[in-house]
């Protein structure tokens, strides 16, 4: 053996003989830990929490409802656009956007009529419906008491709102939603159901809540779980004549 490879072997076996002495782990160091690359992306917040982000999509931004959205037959919207907002007209339907989504940021802004008609559920009504079948309800629950949950901010005929934080009806209203889709068992059923979390008027009123199931008016929502794939964004025509405004979206 050259004269240097036994060097070495003498050198290896020192090491091992120290190591082999010292009691437990090796040391850590700050730098072990320290997570370098790849770097975080950079965006534009909004000048507010309600302005979008420069990596946001604008569903809305208060003048054409025809980019982003159609009705339910894939046609130009029938809702009323007006002074920055679009308005449920009774009887048009539903709208939807065109862009289909799985998991996302969403900020919608609403407002009740001013001119209260009506109790409980006949009153200010319409919903988000996230990948088409997981309802956020919109309601006027100021002073007007219906199903705890079927209330404002429920995941409805779910999961009631922590708290009600509903303004007076006529004044502007938000929503933030947070929202994780489903993933599935070959079989159809979820390997991890629908995750929510709303914020009310800056309020946390659902906190990260597993959905049962797709929404349901009559019977429970687990009973009738389909495997799906990313979905629109829905508004719903309940009726009442509800305005939205400044909509975006980042999906996640």
């Amino acid at each position: 053996m050259k004269k240097i490879g036994i060097i070495c072997v003498l050198l290896l076996f020192a090491a091992f003989g120290v190591f082999a002495q010292t009691e437990g782990p090796m040391p850590m160091k700050p730098e072990m830990t320290e997570i370098w690359d790849p770097e975080v992306p950079v965006i534009t917040p909004g000048e507010t929490p309600m302005d979008a982000p420069s990596d946001a999509i604008v569903l809305f931004d208060g003048v054409d409802i025809g980019r982003e959205w159609t009705n339910a037959n894939g046609q130009e919207p029938e809702w009323k656009v007006e002074d920055g907002c679009v308005t449920v007209v009774r009887g048009k339907g539903i709208i939807k956007t065109k862009r289909v989504f799985e998991d996302f940021q969403l900020h919608i802004e609403w407002r009740s009529p001013a001119e209260v008609k009506g109790t409980s559920q006949g009153r200010g009504n319409s919903g988000v419906f996230l990948q088409e079948r997981y309802e956020v309800q919109i309601l006027d629950n100021y002073n007007n008491r219906t199903y705890r949950n079927g209330q404002a901010a429920s995941v409805y005929k779910q999961q009631a709102p922590l708290v009600n934080a509903c303004k007076p009806p006529g004044e502007w209203q938000t929503y933030d939603i947070v929202y994780t889709a489903p993933r599935f068992n070959d079989d159809g059923t979820y390997f991890t159901p629908p995750k929510v979390t709303v914020l009310h008027n800056g309020v946390l009123v659902q906190n990260n809540y597993s959905v049962r199931g797709p929404t349901e008016y009559i019977g429970i929502p687990e009973y009738n779980i389909k495997k799906h794939g990313p979905g629109s964004i829905i508004l719903q025509d309940h009726g009442d004549a509800v305005s939205f405004r400044n909509i975006w979206i980042r999906e996640l």
